[in-house]
């Protein structure tokens, strides 16, 4: 059987889940999940980072072990400013996701403001692809920090609202505004793209164009997340008029929704969260529902969500051969450039392997980890 989130533990006996489920059936609250979901223990990430990961400096549980961060400077592509815009800081409220029993309401289209049916977003029990487990009343079943059940009202309310664990969307918060944003955000991306010579990806998979012979990267979030969007909703970034220049990346040009846009899709996500704040699974589920994103799994509360069940992650196949240039301190007070590998030096030589929706937010977390590390230590 599959393997089951319960918070920051991945439960695969049968048996403890059995126990989980088969608790008094009093309603569980709507929509809640993410923080520190995470991505549970044995597949390697723990309490909002990556558990057990030696990381820079031993720094296991940082998100990829690292604490530094990453984001290569600004570049203007084809007279548009790729600006280091932020976004909401990690402290922005908002609307939040929920708001009691599960339903079916979507947030509304393009051109509309994002989030208008949202209430609070909690930790809650998912399957493997992010689905809500439902309890016997039918609704979504929150969860405490140490991944237990919280009891709750006739109502689906929790008796005691203080043991959830909230989601903060951070500067990915800016998805509920006006979906016209994202758009025009697109639009640009494509423009850069169209006049680029060449185009290719950084370290943590960000998109890098060639224009007129330099080599400059797509840094802003919200370009990232625009790009996030049309390839886990459609497979392709639209309106690419010469996808022959993508060369070995022509699949996020095809038309075609594959495993590879999945991929690519974890780099661009990694692009636009909080590069401190580690990614987890609810996270994830939840931010593609504030965009609107229309799955093609059924949940039994009613909405649809992405299908991510050919999707396979290994740690050491992606980063194990991986180097980069970065800035050492050879004695107090002196740095000199060396050339590093990835794998050892951001994750302690660990390896992580999962799959479906937990292996897509473990190779997002993890490419958030490497534009971290670089970032602070990648030669200026």
């Amino acid at each position: 059987m599959k393997p089951y989130r319960i918070g920051n533990l991945l439960v695969a006996s049968a048996a403890v889940l059995a126990v989980a489920i088969s608790l008094p059936a009093v309603p569980a609250f709507a929509q809640g999940g993410g923080g520190q979901g995470g991505s549970g223990q044995t597949s390697g990430h723990g309490q909002g980072g990556h558990g057990g990961q030696g990381g820079q400096g031993g720094q296991g549980g940082q998100g990829g072990g690292s604490g530094s961060t990453h984001g290569t400077p600004a570049k203007g592509l084809s007279g548009h400013v790729f600006e280091q815009d932020e976004g909401p800081s990690s402290d922005a409220k908002g609307p939040q996701y929920g708001g009691g029993r599960a339903t079916t309401g979507k947030p509304p289209g393009a051109g509309s403001k994002q989030g208008d049916l949202y209430g609070d977003m909690w930790v809650i029990l998912r399957d493997a692809d992010g689905v809500p487990i439902l309890n016997a009343a039918g609704f979504v079943q929150p969860l405490d920090k140490d991944g237990n059940l919280i009891p709750l009202d006739a109502e689906g309310a929790p008796l005691d609202e203080t043991l959830t664990v909230p989601v903060e969307l951070g500067r990915t918060n800016v998805a509920r505004s006006s979906s016209k944003v994202l758009d025009r955000r697109l639009d640009e991306v494509v423009t850069a793209i169209n006049s680029a010579s060449a185009v290719s990806l950084d370290d943590s998979g960000r998109l890098v164009l060639t224009i007129d012979g330099a080599a400059q990267t797509i840094d802003s979030p919200l370009e990232n997340l625009a790009v996030y969007r049309a390839l886990i909703t459609t497979g392709t970034i639209p309106g690419v008029t010469a996808p022959s220049k993508l060369g070995a990346l022509s699949y996020l040009a095809d038309g075609t929704k594959t495993v590879d846009d999945l991929r690519a899709a974890a780099g661009f996500l990694a692009g636009a969260t909080d590069k401190e704040a580690p990614l987890s699974l609810d996270e994830v589920v939840y931010l593609n529902q504030i965009l609107g994103i229309t799955g093609t799994v059924q949940g039994p509360d009613g909405k649809t969500y992405v299908d991510y069940s050919a999707f396979t992650y290994d740690r050491q196949s992606v980063y194990g051969g991986m180097t980069a240039p970065v800035l050492v301190e050879t004695s107090p007070g002196v740095y000199e450039t060396k050339t590093v590998n990835l794998y050892e030096t951001v994750f302690g030589g660990v390896n992580v392997t999962a799959s479906e929706a937990i292996g897509f937010t473990d190779a997002a977390d993890d490419a958030r980890a490497v534009l971290l590390y670089l970032h602070d230590n990648a030669p200026r």
